[in-house]
C-alpha cells in the first residue's frame, strides 16, 4: 500500500524536466494529487460512510461536573510517557520541511500504539492515543519556527504564509532577525505561552457548548461534514477535480478501514514521497548516477543502516508469525 501511495506522490510535473507524468491525459493531475483532498477523503468522507452503518445507534451525552473534566492521577500516569515521546517526535519532525504537525501526529499515534500493551483500545478512547499525538502536534507547531527564524526556510504551508507576511512588513527572516528585530522573535515566543493559557481559559468553560454538537441528529450532522469537506478541498486550489479525488479517497479509506488497515501511514508516505524523490535525484545528479555517494558520508551510511534495521525489525516478526501458523496447521 505504501508503494502505491509513493507512486501517487509522483503524479504531476517532473521536478527535473517539468514534464507531466502519470497524468493519463487528465489536466487535473498536472499539479499532482492534493494532500488536502486525500486527507479529507481518507478521514472525513470515510468516517461518514462508516457511521452510516450505525445510523440507528443510540447516542448518550455524558453529564459531568466541571471539576471532573480535569485529568485524574491515573490519567497523568498513563499520559506521562506518551507526552514525553510525542514532544520529542514533534520537535524533531517539526524542524524538517514537509508535513510538520501532520506527520508528527501520525507518527506519534503509531509509536504509542506500538508501545501500548493494549493496542486494541486505540480508536476507542485510549488516553495515550490522544496525549501523544496532541503533544507531537503542539511541539511540531512550535519547532517549525526554528528553521523559519534562523534560516528563513518555512517548514510547512502555514510557515510559508507567515514568511510572506513578514516580508510584506519589511522583515527578512534569517540569522539576523533575532539581533535586528528581537521584539518580533521574543514576542512570538511569548505569544506561544499566552496562546496555550488562553486555550485552557476558553475551551474548558465552553466544553458544555461543544458537547451540544453531539446532540445534533446524524441526518443533519453528516451533510454538514460533507459540506465542510467540499469547501475545504475546493478552497485550496479552486479545482473541481479535487472534489472527485476526495470522494475517491473517501471510498478507498472506507474500504481500508473495513479491512482493518490503518490509513495514517498512507498520509505519511504521501507527504514524504516528493521529499524522497527530490533529494534522491539531486544526489544522483551531483554524483553522476553513482549510488555509492550514499555511503561516502558517515551520517548517510548510518541512516541507511538504521532504515534497513527498522525494515527487517518489522518484517521478521511477520515472517515468524506466518511460520508458526503454517506449523500449527
Amino acid at each position: 500500500m505504501k508503494k502505491v501511495v509513493l507512486f501517487l506522490s509522483l503524479v504531476g510535473q517532473d521536478i527535473i524536466t517539468g514534464r507531466a507524468r502519470f497524468t493519463f491525459g487528465l489536466m487535473g493531475l498536472v499539479d499532482g494529487v492534493g494532500l488536502v483532498p486525500l486527507v479529507m477523503g481518507l478521514f472525513g468522507i470515510s468516517e461518514v460512510l462508516l457511521n452510516l452503518e450505525m445510523l440507528y445507534q443510540k447516542r448518550e451525552v455524558i453529564k459531568t461536573r466541571f471539576r471532573d473534566l480535569f485529568p485524574t492521577g491515573e490519567d497523568w500516569r498513563r499520559s506521562a510517557s506518551p507526552i514525553g515521546r510525542g514532544t520529542l517526535i514533534g520537535f524533531f519532525l517539526g524542524i524538517l520541511p514537509g508535513g510538520g504537525a501532520v506527520i508528527s501526529s501520525f507518527v506519534s499515534y503509531g509509536v504509542e500504539k506500538k508501545f501500548s500493551k493494549h493496542p486494541e483500545e486505540f480508536g476507542r478512547g485510549a488516553i495515550e492515543g490522544v496525549a501523544g499525538p496532541e503533544s507531537a502536534n503542539n511541539a511540531a507547531s512550535s519547532s517549525g519556527f526554528i528553521p523559519l527564524f534562523s534560516l528563513g526556510i518555512p517548514a510547512y504551508v502555514i510557515m510559508a504564509l507567515l514568511l510572506g507576511a513578514l516580508m510584506i512588513h519589511g522583515l527578512k527572516p534569517g540569522p539576523l532577525l533575532m539581533t535586528e528585530h528581537p521584539e518580533i522573535f521574543w514576542g512570538t515566543v511569548a505569544s506561544m505561552y499566552v496562546g496555550n493559557v488562553m486555550l485552557l481559559v476558553l475551551n474548558l468553560p465552553l466544553i458544555g457548548i461543544w458537547v451540544q454538537v453531539l446532540k445534533v441528529p446524524y441526518r443533519n450532522l453528516f451533510p454538514l461534514i460533507l459540506l465542510f469537506c467540499y469547501i475545504g478541498a475546493y478552497s485550496i486550489s479552486t479545482n473541481v477535480f479535487d472534489l472527485y479525488v476526495m470522494l475517491l479517497f473517501g471510498v478507498l479509506g472506507y474500504i481500508l478501514r473495513k479491512m482493518a488497515y490503518e490509513p495514517a501511514p498512507m498520509v505519511l508516505a504521501f507527504v514524504l514521497g516528493p521529499m524522497l524523490e527530490r533529494n534522491l535525484r539531486q544526489a544522483l545528479i551531483l554524483s553522476d548516477g553513482n549510488l555509492s555517494v550514499f555511503l561516502t558520508r558517515p551520517l548517510s551510511a548510518i541512516s541507511l543502516l538504521l532504515s534497513l534495521f527498522l525494515l527487517f525489525s518489522a518484517v521478521v516478526p511477520f515472517i515468524q508469525k506466518r511460520r508458526i501458523t503454517a506449523i500449527s496447521e
